[in-house]
């Protein structure tokens, strides 16, 4: 019987995960159909596939990630504060409201978080939702397989 192909450059991982935040809310889970990616895909955060490698089939592990190795650091330059004017006027906008805006470089949307608002501005914070927050990452590898190199990156 060959040894376990360990999780690495060049292989297709099949698991389940649930991810949390520190009190415990549920970000995201896979419930009980597992996800599939090839590692370096991008289909998963660099952090997220760091502490992945070297992990086999059957293992069950729960990380804890820092915010640089998931979501990253609140940035500053990311919370802009722009003209009340340049909302819908019927536009009902509290703290907490997701809006989004065309990104003018990737002809895209992006959202924002509405946190603050003025009579003349709205401060608008475009940093992802959870970042700066730590998070629990709890997976169970269902399988690893090596996949071919015209497939694999890395």
């Amino acid at each position: 019987m060959s040894a376990a192909t360990p999780i690495g450059p060049g292989t297709r991982v099949v698991l389940f995960f649930t991810l949390r935040l520190d009190n415990g809310d549920l970000i995201d889970s896979t419930g009980d159909r597992a996800a599939e990616f090839v590692f370096g895909d991008g289909k998963l955060l660099p952090g997220f596939e760091a502490v992945l490698v070297g992990l086999t089939k059957g293992h069950k592990e729960t990380f804890h990630l820092e915010p640089e190795q998931g979501f990253g650091l609140v940035n500053p330059d990311n919370i802009h504060v722009l003209k009340r004017s340049d909302f819908a006027r019927e536009l009902l906008l509290e703290p907490g409201l997701v809006v989004s805006f065309m990104d003018q470089q990737q002809q895209g949307e992006l959202p924002g978080v509405v946190r603050k608002v003025f009579e003349e501005a709205v401060e608008v914070d475009f940093n992802h939702p959870l970042a700066g927050k730590v998070i629990t990452f709890e997976v169970e590898i269902v399988s690893v397989s090596q996949v071919t190199q015209e497939i694999a990156r890395g």
